[in-house]
């Protein structure tokens, strides 16, 4: 049983390259598992933590509804945006310049055999780091995410996330609002939420940027308090 975790920023990366390499780890893992049942193995798996900046994209969950893209498709080629249809929980989100993404895909039972627990400890890490800055972020019941203001009409969604996971092994993740461009929510019902608004935390600090390095920071020390973990290494992007 291994806690250790490497981790690789990607940088500013395409979404269908970044999801086939996601699956690549995925599928090392459930093969190692694969063997360890079939051999009588117990080699340890690997747990990585990818951090990824996309381009303009629509992303919708297989439980999710296309009714809540708003624009066309001609419209998303005059924004420089792409849509897929994907294989993760959740409805529809967006991922664009100034959002870090976070994929940790990990084998839970290095861990904990638990996908609630592991969803809560996600948020928990986005609210520990939105602490930092001051800022009181919350969970809101029945709705998978990071939150401010929950229970007010000016409540705002600052973190949407929405994760597979299969025999144990997760990918997908979260989607923190740093600096990004909020006008590319206006072409989408927000998780199928309707009337509630979206926020980044450069908005909410009235900061013209933030440093995606060292939030990045934050959120990796928490994940790793949280978790347990220790970095393996960083791989090399």
């Amino acid at each position: 049983m291994s806690k250790f975790l490497q981790i690789k920023d990607l940088g500013f990366k395409d979404y269908k390259e970044t999801w086939e390499y996601q699956e690549v780890l995925f599928q090392k893992i459930l093969q190692i598992k694969s063997n360890n049942k079939k051999q009588g193995f117990a080699h340890d798996t690997p747990n990585y933590f990818l951090f990824v900046e996309h381009p303009h994209v629509y992303t919708l969950g297989k439980n999710g509804h296309i009714e809540n893209l708003l624009i066309s498709e001609e419209k998303l080629k005059a924004i420089n945006a792409t849509f897929y249809k994907i294989n993760r929980g959740g409805d529809i989100t967006y991922h664009g310049p100034g959002q870090i993404v976070g994929y940790p895909i990990l084998d839970l039972e290095n861990f904990f055999t638990d996908i609630h627990k592991y969803l809560r400890f996600l948020e928990e890490m986005i609210i520990l780091t939105l602490a930092e800055y001051g800022l009181k972020a919350e969970r809101s019941k029945g709705e998978t995410g990071v939150w401010l203001d929950v229970g007010t009409p000016f409540a705002r969604k600052i973190c949407a996330m929405g994760v597979r996971a299969s025999r144990w092994v997760t990918m997908h993740g979260f989607a923190l609002n740093v600096n990004t461009n909020l006008g590319y929510f206006d072409h989408m019902i927000p998780c199928g939420i309707k009337d509630k608004a979206v926020t980044s935390l450069h908005v909410e600090l009235g900061k013209a940027e933030v440093s995606l390095a060292e939030v990045k920071e934050k959120l990796l020390k928490h994940f790793l308090q949280l978790f347990e973990a220790e970095i393996k290494e960083k791989m090399e992007a």
